[in-house]
């Protein structure tokens, strides 16, 4: 991609529909707050003459190649900046573009040791409250009172439309466009390759136009479970620099990554609208029961090294015994650690002989992480498909209990931390486009794209 094509900012909207034919377009106030923005940033910068200051893909959404337009602007862009609305939060699209831009930032977090870099600087469109936020939105930390008492209370949009506050719209947008240079000159985030815009989920939890998770809510949550060697207790000749002082600490990735991978895993799901717990497998062993209902959806992240050790494999081999399809395998796999390479075909028939209904169980995303997952940054393209997949499932296996006064005719609803509390929920939207339906299935019904089972389950239990 050129470099006069390479937008300093992103300007992330929800496009408000017309009145009706020929009336007045509603976003022209969208495009003057862009322009201005511009030119501020020009004004603020020593950008060439031509370079491209921000990208707003209005007039290209339904274009020929917009879809790898907007995957490169997304791919290259140094800030991202939403316009906070009710509109932006119910909008699937506007999902689609802060996970492609959060996914940038937390790889750089993971190269650089630090946590996802706060490139994202919102700006209030129409002020929405703090309980409507979903959580990727909720957690970022940004004051926007700097910007002006009547920006925080009116929005720009108010600012832009009501006569009197042209002083109070100029001030706030000069104010951004000041925090967006700042921001840009201080994260300096690295181009990456694109993403398929068409297939990337949604930061906001829902698509296929079922609306918002609710924001704010800790109904959607999930487990991450590490099974791997501390550096205290490594097979014999195990370098320990891929290591720390709990399976937490493992890094696979290393040198790439500075951070373990179970803390990059936990950003990918946060950035999926989820709350998050960790844990040790060696310190969940035992405590797995099958014939208790699950209370989430779960990851279990293995390194193929875990099975050299004898009590840890034979505590995997009873863990793969017990039925729990909610729970997805993730292996992650680095070709460039040499030690690994040597070893690559014996440890992976160990891990398959160990898990071989995990290994096999799923959608043929599941499967793939399952069987290796190369690089941090095929991790962060899979993951969002193992988390949908174990949500689905968690649906399909959590207790389901009748409120009091029920009858034949109310909807059940699901014990557990993402069905207590509020209306019955609805599934938990997929990241991905739902994969087609060619009948059969395993023992709950479901299949995959390719019309094979996705609840594998051999020894036929439950």
């Amino acid at each position: 991609m050129p470099a006069s094509v390479q937008p300093y900012f992103f300007l992330s909207y929800a496009h408000t529909p017309r009145f009706g034919p020929g009336g007045p377009d509603p976003d022209m106030w969208v495009e003057r707050l862009f322009r201005d923005l511009c030119s501020h940033i020009m004004a603020l910068t020593d950008l060439p003459a031509g370079s491209e200051a921000g990208f707003m893909d209005r007039e290209i959404r339904s274009g020929e190649g917009w879809s790898e337009r907007l995957g490169a602007a997304l791919a290259t862009c140094r800030v991202f900046v939403p316009l906070f609305s009710p509109r932006y939060f119910a909008s699937e699209m506007c999902g689609k573009e802060w996970f492609a831009f959060a996914q940038r930032t937390i790889q750089h977090g993971a190269v650089s040791n630090q946590p996802a870099a706060e490139a994202i600087v919102p700006a209030l469109w129409v002020p929405v409250p703090p309980s409507q936020l979903p959580g990727p939105a909720e957690r970022l930390q940004f004051n926007h009172n700097t910007f002006g008492e009547r920006y925080v209370t009116d929005g720009l949009y108010g600012l832009i439309k009501l006569r009197g506050y042209a002083e109070q719209y100029e001030q706030a947008v000069y104010e951004l466009a000041r925090r967006i240079v700042r921001v840009a000159e201080t994260v300096r985030l690295h181009p990456v390759r694109p993403l398929d815009y068409r297939v990337v989920p949604s930061a906001f939890g829902h698509s296929g136009g079922q609306g918002p998770a609710p924001g704010g809510s800790p109904s959607r949550t999930l487990h991450v479970t590490v099974a791997a060697a501390s550096r205290h207790d490594l097979p014999d000749g195990r370098s320990p620099e891929y290591y720390g002082e709990s399976a937490l600490d493992w890094n696979p990735y290393h040198p790439t990554s500075q951070r373990p991978v179970a803390y990059v895993a936990e950003d990918l799901v946060k950035n999926l609208n989820y709350q998050t717990t960790m844990s040790s497998f060696d310190d969940e062993a035992g405590h797995f029961d099958s014939k208790q209902p699950p209370t989430r959806p779960e990851i279990l992240i293995v390194d193929r090294w875990a099975v050299e050790d004898e009590q840890r494999r034979q505590r995997l081999a009873a863990f793969d015994q017990e039925h729990r399809p909610w729970i997805n395998v993730v292996v992650p796999w680095n070709r460039y650690d040499h030690q690994s390479r040597a070893k690559e075909a014996e440890l992976a028939r160990r891990l398959e002989e160990t898990l071989p209904v995990k290994m096999g169980q799923g959608r043929a995303a599941c499967r793939a992480a399952a069987n290796g997952v190369a690089s941090m940054e095929t991790l962060g393209q899979i993951l969002p498909q193992v988390v949908e997949a174990a949500a689905q499932q968690y649906l399909r296996h959590a207790q389901v209990y009748l409120p009091a006064g029920n009858t034949s005719t109310e909807r059940p609803r699901l014990l557990g931390p993402m069905g207590m509390g509020g209306p019955p929920p609805l599934p938990p939207p997929a990241p991905f486009p739902p994969a087609r339906r060619h009948g059969g299935g395993g023992p709950d019904g479901d299949t995959d794209e390719y019309g094979e089972d996705t609840d594998t389950d051999p020894g036929g239990r439950g």
